[in-house]
């Protein structure tokens, strides 16, 4: 490997340091570093910026952050086809692989094709109006509906293949691929699921009758969610940021895609073993 993307959290303080290893490890290993447009400011000049149109081969994105910033970091690896080593500067981590103790011996592994490739499943999400689709998003997450700022209850329709499942009075609902069933489907009592699998999780956000339990659907089934209030103010929200309005009526279709993105795995851990450490996972 010699041909790396960078992507940064911009609110990330301590930057300086890593800029110098970043800098140190180009120059000992002769490798060429790129960033988006959107970075050029964050990221120093020895990063040079990436020409989509051209298509330059990036083997690899290092992506300094959270889980979050991994999020954000999506568009990049698609668009690229490179797959992501996630390098932890936050606190959980769970979609990260390395550390920056660990960058050099990380980038060592790298150049030797000591490490596996893991793929995982994504979200196509769809907004409908009026038989029209107006809207229409990869996601690698979760699809929130949420009600948005009003205090009342949203009634939300739920199908899957043309065939009725429920109806729901809740906050909202969260359809969740098995990455995202360790994020904020878990927080609602969804079920752990193995990142390998492909399946979507769909949990209620406080259903008002308790009947209302998390389900497991095939990632071929298409899922398809209609907000029934008026004047509902509901949002759709992808892996966590405000995505789009929604009008009572809305269809919100959501879909295992045809797309997966890739991540390099350099450990042996078990994702099992991840649970057990970041998410204490047993521990009494």
């Amino acid at each position: 490997m010699k041909n790396f993307g960078i992507f940064f959290n911009p609110h990330y303080e301590n930057k300086e340091p890593i800029y110098k290893l970043l800098e140190k490890l180009r120059r000992k290993n002769n490798l060429n570093f790129y960033k988006l447009m959107e970075q050029e400011k964050i990221l120093p000049d020895f990063v040079k910026t990436l020409n989509l149109l051209k298509k330059d081969k990036l083997n690899c994105i290092l992506v300094f952050g959270g889980d979050g910033t991994i999020l954000k970091a999506l568009e990049f690896s698609l668009k690229t086809e490179a797959p992501i080593l996630g390098i932890n500067l936050g606190k959980l981590g769970f979609l990260t692989e390395s550390n920056i103790r660990e960058l050099e011996k990380s980038i060592d592994d790298l150049k030797i094709n000591k490490f596996k490739i893991q793929s995982r499943m994504l979200l196509k999400v769809i907004v409908r109006r009026n038989k029209k689709n107006i809207f229409s998003s990869l996601t690698l997450n979760d699809a929130v509906i949420y009600k948005g700022e009003i205090a009342k209850l949203i009634d939300i329709h739920i199908m899957s293949n043309r065939r009725f499942v429920v109806e729901t009075r809740c906050d909202g609902i969260i359809a969740a691929t098995p990455t995202g069933s360790t994020a904020y489907s878990l927080s609602v009592g969804g079920p752990i699921l193995s990142p390998l699998l492909d399946a979507i999780v769909v949990s209620p956000i406080n259903p008002h009758v308790l009947t209302v339990r998390p389900m497991v659907f095939s990632s071929e089934d298409n899922l398809n969610f209609k907000v029934k209030s008026k004047n509902s103010g509901s949002i759709l929200q992808l892996d966590g940021k405000n995505s789009y309005k929604i009008s009572e009526e809305d269809e919100i279709i959501v879909t295992g895609a045809s797309k997966k993105v890739n991540f390099i795995k350099l450990s042996n851990r078990t994702f099992y073993q991840i649970l057990r450490k970041k998410l204490h996972m047993g521990k009494k």
